[in-house]
């Protein structure tokens, strides 16, 4: 063998490696890669029950119902669609009715969104900037362009 191919085989070999490397990271990470959806987004892609992901939106005006101690349910929409969250635990501060929200968790097999968490907006000047830009392609955007900020700083 000269030494051109045994430096191509190195070569080959070391790319070979890599690309198992990266494919067992990308399957190691698979359940801890959590997407972000907007209730009509959820929708189209007909997201199944079980599945981890972000719903994000507005909080429905209206909607929340305070049930037994920390159980809360509330609806999240893009204004074109809306999903009903449940939710136990302890609210942000800042979570109320018309004001921008991102829950994580899994859409039950009744359609009903089952939050581990839920985030609040940071201020009156800030929305998260994937609702926003999830609003904004709907073409319900209200604010004006300065408003989102992936920061979250005011």
């Amino acid at each position: 063998m000269t030494r051109k191919q045994r430096r191509s085989l190195l070569i080959g070999l070391c790319l070979a490696v890599l690309g198992v490397a990266v494919a067992l990271v990308l399957f190691a990470l698979e359940d801890s890669i959590v997407f972000f959806y907007s209730p009509s987004d959820v929708a189209e892609k007909k997201i199944s029950p079980g599945q981890r992901f972000r719903l994000g939106g507005l909080v429905e005006n209206g909607s929340v119902i305070r049930g037994a101690s920390t159980q809360i349910e509330f609806a999240v929409t893009d204004t074109a669609r809306t999903i009903k969250v449940t939710y136990e635990g302890v609210l942000p501060d800042l979570f109320r009715e018309g004001q921008g929200v991102v829950t994580e968790g899994k859409l039950g097999a009744d359609g009903v969104f089952v939050a581990d968490s839920v985030l609040a907006k940071h201020d009156e000047n800030y929305m998260p900037a994937e609702v926003a830009d999830a609003l904004k392609k709907k073409g319900v955007w209200q604010g004006d362009e300065g408003k989102a900020s992936k920061s979250g700083g005011s």
